[in-house]
């Protein structure tokens, strides 16, 4: 299966995937490490990280399958969110929250 492939069946097969550098476990940027966080602290239990430091491949194809330029990049539902920073301004808006009590509804 080529990047892409797996890229798409990923978003696709799991509610919550978030594409970032190290693990949620054990961050290796400080931008995944705020995602990781702001996605805690609104109550996301189950996600699926993949990450982009193990395969350059998917490092590279995530940037072209999302058509944004930065790594973290949060998916749910087969929907692309956006990084770090849009994540943290739906955050502070309260619309990260509203977006998962959807979700779970």
């Amino acid at each position: 299966m080529d990047a892409t492939s797996f890229i798409d069946q990923t978003v696709k097969e799991h509610p919550v995937v978030l594409f970032m550098k190290g693990t949620a476990q054990f961050p290796q940027c400080g931008f995944s490490g705020r995602a990781v966080q702001l996605l805690r602290s609104v109550g996301v239990k189950n996600m699926v990280t993949v990450n982009v430091l193990e395969d350059d491949e998917v490092r590279q194809a995530i940037k072209d399958y999302s058509n944004w330029p930065t790594i973290p990049q949060l998916y749910v539902k087969g929907e692309f969110i956006g990084g770090s920073d849009i994540m943290s301004e739906m955050a502070a808006n309260g619309e990260l929250k509203k977006l998962f009590d959807e979700q779970a509804g």
